[in-house]
C-alpha cells in the first residue's frame, strides 16, 4: 500500500494510491501547524481510508518543507502517526513537477495560497526561485493579492463601489481584519481568502490590475531568472492558478512565456507517478 499526501497551506490532499480513495484536511504546513494539529488530521485519514496495519510506506509532499529539520519534524509525526518507518517527505515544489512533468524536463510553478517556481531536469529540481515566505514573498499568489486587497482597503485606496462590496463579502471591522493578519493564527491563509474577491469581480478594472500587476511581478522575480536555464514551457499547479487561468496564460504569454499545463490539484499526477514506478 502507498499513502501519498500534497499539503499545501490551506488544504492536505491525501490519496491511496492503488484504489484512488482521496481525503482533504486542512493544510499541514510545519511552520505553522503544530504536533497535536498533524496527529489529529492523520487520525482522520487513517480512519476515513481504513488504515489497520502499518504494512505501506508515505510519501508527504508539503509546503514548508525545504530544509531539513522541517522534513524530519514531519517525518517524525508521520511514524508517530501512522506506525510506519517507510515515510519520505518531499517538497510541495518537487510534487508539482513529478505530477506535471513526470520524468521529462520542465519549468514548473506553483501558485496558490503562495507561490515558487522551479526549473526540474525529469529527475530532481536544478534551480528554484529563492522563497522568502508569505510576508517577504509569495509574489503573484492568492496571499499577494490579498495582501494588496487588504492594504487597498484599509487605507480607502480601492474604488468606493468595490469598497463597499468588500465590505458586505467579509463583514468584519477593520480592527478585525488587522488582528486576523497580524494576531490570528495562519495570516496566509487568511490573506489568500481575500483573493476571491479579485478572481469574482476580475471584469473591474481595478481587480484585473491587482491581479495583473502581482502575476507581473512573479514573472520578474521568480520565472524570468529561470528561463536563462533552457527554453521550456510553463507548468502551473494551484487551485488560485486554476481560477484566473485566462488571466494567467496572458499575462505570461504576454511576457513571451508559453503556458502549457495548469491543474488546480496535483494529487491525479502524483498518483500516476508513483503508480509507474
Amino acid at each position: 500500500m502507498i499513502l501519498i499526501a500534497d499539503s499545501g497551506s490551506t488544504k492536505t490532499t491525501w490519496m491511496e494510491v492503488e484504489s484512488g480513495n482521496m481525503v482533504v484536511t486542512e493544510g499541514l504546513n510545519p511552520h505553522f501547524t503544530t504536533e497535536e494539529q498533524f496527529l489529529v488530521a492523520c487520525n482522520v485519514v487513517r480512519q476515513q481510508l481504513s488504515i489497520l496495519n502499518s504494512q505501506f510506506s508515505i510519501t508527504f509532499y508539503g509546503a514548508g518543507c525545504g530544509l531539513p529539520a522541517q522534513r524530519e519534524k514531519v517525518a517524525t509525526w508521520l511514524a508517530k502517526a501512522f506506525g510506519t518507518s517507510v515515510v519520505h517527505v518531499e517538497t510541495d515544489m518537487l510534487a508539482a513537477c513529478r505530477a506535471t512533468a513526470g520524468d521529462q524536463p520542465a519549468l514548473v510553478a506553483i501558485l496558490g495560497t503562495g507561490s515558487n517556481a522551479c526549473l526540474y531536469d525529469g529527475l530532481q529540481i536544478r534551480h528554484q526561485a529563492t522563497s522568502t515566505g508569505y510576508i517577504l514573498g509569495d509574489r503573484g499568489s492568492a496571499n499577494h493579492v490579498g495582501r494588496v486587497l487588504l492594504n487597498d482597503y484599509l487605507a480607502h485606496h480601492m474604488p468606493s463601489d468595490l469598497r463597499l462590496m468588500f465590505h458586505d463579502t467579509y463583514r468584519m471591522s477593520d480592527a478585525q481584519l488587522m488582528d486576523a493578519v497580524y494576531h490570528q493564527p495562519n495570516p496566509n491563509r487568511f490573506l489568500a481568502s481575500l483573493a476571491p474577491f479579485a478572481v469574482k469581480h476580475i471584469a473591474e478594472d481595478y481587480c484585473r490590475s491587482v491581479v495583473t500587476k502581482t502575476l507581473d511581478e512573479w514573472f520578474t522575480d521568480a520565472i524570468m531568472p529561470l528561463m536563462r536555464n533552457g527554453d521550456f514551457p510553463l507548468s502551473v499547479v494551484g487551485s488560485y492558478a486554476k481560477a484566473i487561468e485566462p488571466t494567467l496564460r496572458a499575462v505570461m504569454e504576454g511576457n513571451g512565456l508559453k503556458v502549457s499545463t495548469i491543474v488546480a490539484d496535483p494529487i491525479v499526477g502524483l498518483r500516476r507517478f508513483h503508480s509507474e514506478k
